[in-house]
């Protein structure tokens, strides 16, 4: 057991090195190398929201092209996790995108009809969705992220610490005080409207 935890050990601290030499040269090659052990998941995962294989395809390609940028303005402990949650976010705002686009067949005679056509959408519900992704991001980074992870992508207490970094009592003021936040923020975006 010491020897696989030893493996894994030695394994983040070559990512880590790896992301230390990318973002200080900017070389494609080390990213590429890095990157390439991870396709498949990410492969999955877009696959997962897409249903769609040359999507899946494409997507990879576009979170590739994403680290470029990224991994040069962001200091990232755990690439993994890390990758996971911008590979994700890309899924979510790619079909988010893609449903404002909403195509409706038209029958023969359909604007002829006396009667109102239009679609069934809860407005309050997405209405109340844009306020706070729009609240999100007002919140402290350490907030925001500490969120995310627990409420979002379900993870624990610990698992949010382990993840960023952060003190476990730190984790949980964090959260506390960015669900407050979010909470106000929130209540001042349903007044205003």
């Amino acid at each position: 057991m010491r020897f696989i935890k030893n493996k894994l050990h030695s394994a983040e601290a070559d990512e880590a090195a790896i992301l230390s030499d990318y973002r200080r040269t900017g070389d494609l090659e080390l990213l590429g190398r890095l990157y390439q052990g991870y396709m498949p998941l990410v492969y999955g995962l877009c696959l997962k929201y897409f249903k769609d294989e040359e999507l899946s395809k494409d997507a990879v390609m576009q979170i590739f092209e994403q680290l470029i940028d990224k991994l040069r303005r962001h200091e990232v402990s755990n690439f993994k996790s890390w990758l996971y949650t911008l590979a994700r976010n890309y899924c979510l705002m790619a079909l988010r995108s893609s449903s404002k686009h909403i195509f409706v067949p038209v029958e023969d005679g359909v604007m002829e009809r006396d009667g109102i056509v239009h679609l069934n959408i809860d407005e309050s519900k997405e209405n109340a969705l844009s306020s706070m992704e729009k609240c999100m991001e007002k919140l402290p980074d350490d907030q925001r992220i500490s969120i995310d992870l627990f409420y979002l992508q379900e993870k624990c207490y610990k698992e949010v610490a382990d993840i960023t970094g952060f003190d476990m009592n730190k984790v949980k003021s964090y959260i506390q005080n960015g669900k407050r936040n979010l909470k106000i923020c929130m209540e001042k975006n349903s007044g205003n409207e």
